[in-house]
């Protein structure tokens, strides 16, 4: 009954390669991406979280999706894709919270069941609607372009309090948030 807040913190982009003048946004299976939210004291983020990022952005770039195929796994399209994203990007500064134009990679509940698939959700239209539902059909290594890594800080301020995410999320009240 009684009322909570949480704040958390996030890249204002997904996770990327090169300088900010010379950069490609790169995908990545679940594991690696993981691997990396641990280095930084991150985590990825939930599906809840990826709408409240979405919903919070003030940059609300449109799904730019190409030819499926096994092509979608290779650099090529990695950089195809990071060029059409970045003309549409290009009118607004780096470092300020941007969302729509990728699929998150996201920790769920769901891959207890699966623990060798990988988690997607995401890749919301202007209208906030997302293409892609919660998906565990791929394995943990599978990465195509239109995968984004975005990290959230491992530490949540609830109610003003410094707290573990991961506490959070296990916390049959506060996990709402």
């Amino acid at each position: 009954g009684k009322p909570h807040t949480c704040i958390y913190r996030v890249l204002p982009d997904y996770l990327a390669i090169g300088t900010d003048a010379d950069f490609v946004r790169i995908p990545m299976g679940s594991r690696t991406a993981q691997k990396v939210a641990d280095l930084y004291g991150a985590s990825l983020p939930t599906r809840r979280m990826v709408d409240q990022i979405w919903k919070a952005s003030s940059v609300k770039l449109s799904p730019i999706p190409l030819p499926p195929g096994a092509i979608m796994m290779t650099n090529y399209y990695y950089g195809l894709h990071h060029q059409k994203v970045e003309a549409k990007r290009k009118p607004f500064p780096l470092g300020v919270l941007t969302a729509g134009h990728k699929k998150d990679v996201v920790i769920s509940n769901r891959l207890l069941a699966w623990p060798a698939r990988v988690a997607i959700y995401g890749w919301h239209w202007t209208t906030g609607k997302p293409i892609q539902p919660l998906s565990t059909v791929h394995e943990h290594a599978y990465a195509d372009y239109s995968h984004g890594i975005r990290l959230v800080d491992a530490t949540v301020l609830v109610d003003g309090v410094a707290k573990p995410l991961a506490e959070v999320l296990k916390s049959p009240v506060l996990h709402k948030l």
